[in-house]
């Protein structure tokens, strides 16, 4: 969507103010452990884009709670996996000894908005190790959430996912659909049906960069728009409005353990 038809579309510019009004409206405290997954022109257009928004979500939550958003870079992944485009496959040996090994500082998302690669460089702001599927915090439990996610089982138990579990973490979703709430993963590992598949990423091991191989389980989230929806109609998730862009909060151990019973009553 372009800039003049987001102006054209939006009654008055949203603000810092506005928009942590709307995000209270919707159900956000402080204190909250929150995990937002997010698109910047479903707003409405921002005085301040992406930086105003992640301002009015810190003044909201403030530093007694926990914001966190996924900070994936699946660019470094095996060049095997690749579809939409692939590389040709006399490229895959250049690409494994030659891309950057990930480093939570300066390691860009990919394909995850503005928010987010945003949110990544703020102050105070940690990342977790993953190099492909990597999480970022800030706030009271940023270090609990983002610390020992293992390079195997990358959105199992022992991820952030887990940990926002563990703490009885929320889940916001800021003008995005239900095919974007990584949350359900976790229920993919809990239910036990997924076959297993090799990976590969650049990593840093002792400050040596290397290609490290792990294995994972072959995700899927083509289901999840259908979970979502019937994850709604059970009364789960409140829907609000934060400027032009609807919201869906939810807390994360509902949508988990509502999404395992789904998946095993709903099998691949």
């Amino acid at each position: 969507m372009s800039e003049s038809t987001i102006i054209s579309s939006t009654a008055s510019p949203r603000t810092r103010q506005n928009l942590a009004t709307d995000f209270f409206n919707a159900g956000l405290t402080s204190g909250m452990t929150v995990i937002v997954h997010s698109s910047l022109s479903s707003l409405g257009w921002v005085c301040g884009g992406s930086v105003t928004v992640v301002q009015a979500l810190m003044d909201v939550i403030t530093p007694v709670g926990t914001l966190v958003m996924p900070t994936h870079s699946g660019d470094l992944s095996d060049p095997v996996e690749w579809q939409a485009p692939s590389v040709p496959k006399d490229w895959w040996s250049i690409i494994r000894e030659t891309m950057p090994a990930f480093d939570p500082r300066t390691t860009p998302t990919r394909g995850m908005g503005k928010i987010v690669e945003t949110f990544r460089t703020w102050q105070n702001v940690v990342r977790s190790s993953h190099p492909a599927v990597s999480f970022a915090a800030w706030g009271k439990h940023a270090e609990e959430i983002t610390s020992d996610h293992t390079l195997d089982n990358s959105l199992g138990e022992s991820s952030p996912l887990a940990r926002l579990y563990d703490l009885n973490g929320w889940v916001l979703l800021l003008g995005v659909g239900y095919d974007n709430c990584t949350n359900f993963h976790l229920a993919e590992y809990r239910v036990g049906q997924a076959q297993r598949v090799n990976k590969g990423a650049p990593i840093l091991e002792r400050g040596e960069r290397v290609w490290k191989s792990y294995t994972d389980i072959e995700l899927d989230s083509e289901n999840f728009v259908d979970m979502g929806k019937a994850f709604e109609q059970a009364g789960h998730v409140k829907v609000s409005t934060v400027g032009s862009a609807q919201t869906k909060l939810f807390s994360i151990i509902n949508a988990v353990d509502f999404a395992v019973s789904w998946l095993l009553a709903n099998p691949r």
